[in-house]
């Protein structure tokens, strides 16, 4: 009968439990922010791009038609340690998740002593003054969250671990926007180099003329010594070129988690190929300033961050009211091992409350500290969005003012080819002095150099694009790394964010 007492109690106990852990959550409810953004880029910029959904956004290196470019993208995606932190940073949510999460329910824990007492007097039969007692049992504790403070942790965490999806899918993009990038450099240095040595070639037989024409007395020394001159500065601008071009390969190298050298050989330009630098199509399309609010992950990042810690002031102002808990224990005890039975048997239930009547206003110091906090983070996700917004007309702007830069260098390669080919007839004709030849053959250099620099550029600049759009990842990334490492919740948590916004979008 006493056993049966004990069950109805703790049913009713239960019951009770279930329905005051479903009443209500304090604290403001999270609505999504409305980001201000324009309706549309600006007109001028607009002139030079298509607008629309960009279909190369998941893989927008494929534009450059590269495969060694997307070869080394495809390594960097399992290979980087930046990348690889970053996944297990995602696990470290989730775990901190599951921490949260367990407050919901009871913790229960088991126990066993044996006691030895001794005393002056004999408290048993037969005199004995020394006695052992065995006890073993389990205790158990359960917060009743009447006021929704584990619910609202659980909610900052829910948020957390989504922000720490979009940090691995912000480290994805700024890994292949830095491999392509570093890659675009590696192509334009060596293209540079390779007209530096047209050059020697060039120079190197107007030094032979020169000297033929002091041998036969038709130039003075001063010609012989100018080209030679200008010949060892064309030759000196190689070196450090090629020091930028190591340092490049190095990056990619370690980008994708090699040794610096992995490298070198692979990138390396046969002698008889010219150096192809990655061209940008004539056409780059881009969507509206408010898809970045989808697609940027840092921006998503911050907005998750931002619900994290606007769930906190509920869980912080759930301390100002009495948190009730149902407390037990059970035990069996007995002086011997084989005496113990539900005759030794002791128990304890029944509900509990505490509340903090008086703390010199620790709490709301508290909860304050959360608002604050919830409004710092409101005003960093509008500078985000600010950023994103900056990063993308920048870029395309470079890439406008890049492109007519480089038409004028191309009339001016074109021009400074043929005046010296003129001004070396002219020369050997004796028409004009050689310090003509000299300016025309620098001049012819430095123009072709510069469009090699610049051709590099705008493949840069549309890299930029790219990475300022938020392109590089898909959304279905996460979940294929860390598949055996996440629970289902876990799963739908990361991905039910990009249906979303995807249904948005359409």
């Amino acid at each position: 009968m006493n056993k049966f007492r004990i069950i109805c109690r703790f049913s009713a106990f239960f019951v009770i439990a279930l329905c005051l852990s479903g009443c209500l959550s304090v604290g403001p409810d999270y609505e999504p922010v409305d980001a201000k953004t324009p309706d549309f880029w600006g007109q001028e910029l607009m002139q030079d791009f298509q607008s629309g959904t960009n279909a190369n956004m998941q893989s927008w290196w494929t534009i450059f038609n590269d495969e060694i470019l997307s070869d080394l993208i495809l390594t960097s995606s399992t290979n980087n340690p930046d990348l690889m932190i970053a996944a297990e940073r995602i696990v470290e949510a989730a775990a901190l998740r599951g921490i949260a999460k367990s407050l919901w329910f009871p913790q229960v824990s088991g126990d066993g002593i044996a006691t030895i007492n001794e005393s002056a007097i004999s408290l048993l039969p037969g005199g004995d003054t020394k006695s052992t007692q065995y006890s073993i049992g389990g205790s158990m504790g359960w917060e009743l969250d009447v006021w929704g403070r584990v619910r609202r942790t659980v909610e900052a965490s829910d948020a957390s671990m989504q922000a720490t999806v979009e940090d691995y899918r912000d480290t994805m993009v700024m890994l292949y926007a830095e491999i392509a990038y570093q890659y675009i450099q590696v192509r334009a240095l060596q293209s540079r180099i390779a007209l530096a040595k047209e050059s020697i070639v060039l120079q190197s037989d107007t030094f032979n003329l020169t000297k033929d024409r002091n041998t036969a007395g038709l130039a003075p020394d001063l010609d012989v010594y100018q080209a030679k001159m200008n010949l060892a500065q064309t030759e000196a601008t190689i070196p450090p070129l090629r020091i930028l071009v190591a340092r490049a390969i190095h990056r990619l190298s370690v980008l994708s988690g090699k040794n610096p050298s992995a490298l070198v050989e692979h990138l390396q330009i046969a002698k008889e190929n010219i150096p192809y630098i990655p061209i940008v199509p004539a056409e780059i399309t881009v969507g509206l300033p408010a898809d970045l609010l989808r697609q940027r992950p840092d921006v998503r990042s911050a907005e998750r961050r931002l619900a994290a810690q606007h769930a906190m002031i509920g869980a912080k102002k759930a301390e100002l009211y009495p948190t009730f808990t149902l407390p037990g224990t059970f035990a069996l005890q007995g002086y011997d091992i084989g005496d113990i039975s539900d005759s030794g048997m002791a128990y304890s239930f029944g509900p509990a409350f505490r509340w903090n009547l008086f703390n010199g206003g620790r709490i709301r110091s508290m909860v304050v500290a959360e608002e604050s906090k919830t409004k710092q983070a409101s005003i960093n996700y509008e500078r985000v969005v600010l950023k994103a917004l900056e990063d993308v007309e920048n870029a395309m702007v470079s890439i406008r003012e890049e492109r007519l830069h480089i038409v004028a260098l191309n009339d001016a390669v074109v021009a400074s080819r043929k005046s010296v080919e003129l001004v070396k007839d002219l020369y050997r004709s004796g028409l004009t002095d050689f310090q003509n030849v000299l300016t025309t053959e620098r001049s012819y250099m430095f123009q072709q150099d510069k469009l090699a620099e610049a051709e590099g550029a705008v493949a840069g600049y549309a890299v930029q694009l790219y990475k300022a759009l938020g392109g590089g990842w898909s959304g279905e990334e996460v979940n294929n790394e860390l598949s055996e490492k996440l629970n289902k919740k876990e799963k739908d948590l990361i991905t039910e964010r990009v249906t979303e916004d995807r249904k948005d979008s359409e």
